[in-house]
C-alpha cells in the first residue's frame, strides 16, 4: 500500500482513439496549466495523484480499450497509487449510465462535451482567454487542427452523432489563431481534421466555407505544409481543389473515406452517393491536383453485403489504384441503422474479404512507391528508429501511412523536426528507403 503524503494535486490525462480526442486533451491540459495545475500526458510513472482518462467508443475493439484501461487505473486507486480517477469522452457519453452502475469507483463520468465540468471537478477555472493556445502531445514539429466537431450524415453504419452530436464549425479567426499559436511553438505541419471536414461552414456560414479556410491556413507564416482529413464524399466542395493546387504548402493528399465501392452497398450504408459518382470525383480531384495521394478507408462485411457486392469493391480499388488504403471488417453498432439488421456475414467472411483486399493494395502500393525510386523528395524526419532516421513525404500523415526510411551513418545527420531533400534509392509495399541530399 502506497502511504498518502500531502502534495499538490498533479493530473495524467490518458488519451484513447483517435486524433480528434488528442485535441481535446491537450485543450484540457492547455487549461490545467493555465490554472497552474501540473499535468502530463500518458505518464508512465506514479507521480501523479489524478488520472482523467479520455475514452474512444466507436468500435468494439476500442471499447474493450477502453474499459480495459479504466479498470487498470481502478486497480490502482484501490491500491492507493492515484487518489482519482475521472473519465470522459465517447464511452463516457454514449453509455454513461451502465458505466456509473458497473464502475462506481470512478469519481465522475463525462461527455464529448463537458470541459468546464471537467475543470470544475480537477478544481480549475475555464480560462476564455486560453481560446486558440495549445500545449501539443504530439512531436513538436506537427500537430492536429480540429476544424469542426459532431457530424450531421446519417449514415448506417455510425455512432459518432450519438457521441459527438450535430455538427459544429469553429470560426475561421479562432483557427487562424490556432495556427498562428502552433507556428509560433515551432509547429510546421497542421493536419487538419473533423468529423466530417468537407461540411465545414454550412452551419456557421450558410455555405461549404473549407476553401476559404485552406486558404487562411496556408498564409499562416511558419507553416510549410497544412494536411486534409476525413473528406466526406458527398457534397464534395470542389472549390478546394483550386486552393489545393494554388499553395505549394497545401500537401497533395487527401484523406477520403468512401467505405464501399458498390452503389448497392452505399445506399445501404446511407452514403448518398454511387459507385459512378465516386469514380467521377476521384478522376476530378487527380486531374485538378496532379501526383495528388489519395488516402481512403473500406469497410467489408456490412449486412447485406453478397459476393457480388464484394467483387464489385475489388474491382473498384483495381481501379481506382489508391495511393493509401485501409479496410476494416464491419461490427455492428448499438442505436445504428445497420445495428437493427441482420449481420449476415460470418466473421471469418469479414477477415477473408479484408485480407484480399489489402493483398490487392500491397501491390498497388508497391508499384506506386516503386515509380519515386531515383525521384528527389522533400521529407519531414519525425524520429529515429532500428538505426534509421524516419520521415515522411507530404503524401504521407503520420502514423497511417507510408514512410521514409535513410540509414544512421557517421556522416548522414538530419534533426528530427527538420526538412531534407531525400533521393529514393529503393522502395516497398509501404516504405521508401533514400539518402540525403544535404
Amino acid at each position: 500500500m502506497k502511504t498518502k503524503t500531502l502534495k499538490k494535486n498533479k493530473v495524467n490525462i490518458v488519451t484513447l482513439g483517435c486524433s480528434k480526442n488528442l485535441v481535446d486533451s491537450e485543450v484540457i491540459m492547455t487549461q490545467l496549466k493555465g490554472n497552474n495545475i501540473p499535468v502530463t500526458h500518458e505518464a508512465e510513472d506514479d507521480s501523479a495523484n489524478i488520472v482523467l482518462i479520455n475514452t474512444c467508443g466507436f468500435i468494439d475493439s476500442a471499447k474493450q480499450e477502453s474499459i480495459d484501461t479504466i479498470m487498470r487505473y481502478v486497480e490502482a486507486k484501490k491500491d492507493g497509487v492515484v487518489d482519482k480517477v475521472y473519465v470522459s469522452g465517447c464511452l463516457s457519453e454514449r453509455y454513461k449510465a451502465d458505466l456509473v452502475a458497473e464502475i462506481p469507483e470512478v469519481d465522475a463520468f463525462f461527455g464529448t462535451r463537458e470541459v468546464p465540468n471537467i475543470l470544475k471537478a480537477l478544481k480549475a477555472d475555464y480560462k476564455h482567454e486560453l481560446l486558440g493556445e495549445r500545449l501539443i502531445t504530439t512531436d513538436s514539429h506537427y500537430a492536429y487542427l480540429k476544424i469542426a466537431e459532431g457530424c450531421d450524415r446519417p449514415c448506417s453504419f455510425c455512432a459518432i452523432p450519438l457521441m459527438r452530436g450535430k455538427h459544429v464549425s469553429v470560426p475561421i479567426e479562432q483557427l487562424v489563431s490556432q495556427a498562428e499559436n502552433l507556428a509560433s511553438q515551432g509547429v510546421k505541419e497542421l493536419l487538419l481534421i473533423a468529423q466530417d471536414s468537407t461540411y465545414y461552414g454550412l452551419d456557421l456560414y450558410g455555405k461549404r466555407n473549407l476553401a476559404e479556410l485552406l486558404e487562411k491556413i496556408a498564409n499562416v507564416e511558419g507553416i510549410e505544409w497544412v494536411r486534409l482529413h476525413y473528406a466526406f464524399p458527398t457534397g464534395f466542395p470542389e472549390d478546394i481543389l483550386e486552393v489545393m493546387a494554388e499553395h505549394p504548402n497545401i500537401c497533395a493528399y487527401l484523406d477520403i473515406p468512401l467505405q464501399h465501392g458498390s452503389t448497392n452497398m452505399l445506399k445501404l450504408m446511407r452514403r448518398g452517393t454511387t459507385r459512378e459518382k465516386t469514380e467521377a470525383l476521384i478522376e476530378k480531384i487527380r486531374a485538378k491536383v496532379p501526383n495528388i495521394a489519395i488516402r481512403t478507408t473500406l469497410i467489408v462485411g456490412h449486412p447485406g453485403e453478397t459476393e457480388e457486392d464484394f467483387d464489385e469493391m475489388v474491382d473498384f480499388v483495381q481501379r481506382m489504384k489508391f495511393e493509401r488504403l485501409g479496410v476494416f471488417p464491419y461490427s455492428h453498432e448499438d442505436n445504428t441503422h445497420s445495428g437493427t439488421m441482420d449481420d449476415n456475414v460470418p466473421e471469418e467472411v469479414k477477415e477473408d474479404r479484408a485480407m484480399e483486399l489489402m493483398s490487392i493494395q500491397e501491390d498497388i502500393s508497391r508499384a506506386h512507391n516503386q515509380k519515386k525510386i531515383g525521384t528527389v523528395q522533400k521529407v519531414l524526419f519525425d524520429r529515429i528508429e532500428s538505426g534509421y532516421f524516419v520521415g515522411r513525404t507530404e503524401f504521407d500523415s503520420p502514423e497511417v501511412d507510408n514512410e521514409v526510411l535513410v540509414p544512421v551513418t557517421e556522416d548522414t545527420y538530419v534533426r528530427i523536426g527538420d526538412f531534407a531533400e531525400v533521393k529514393i534509392t529503393d522502395a516497398s509495399e509501404f516504405d521508401l528507403y533514400g539518402e540525403l541530399l544535404n
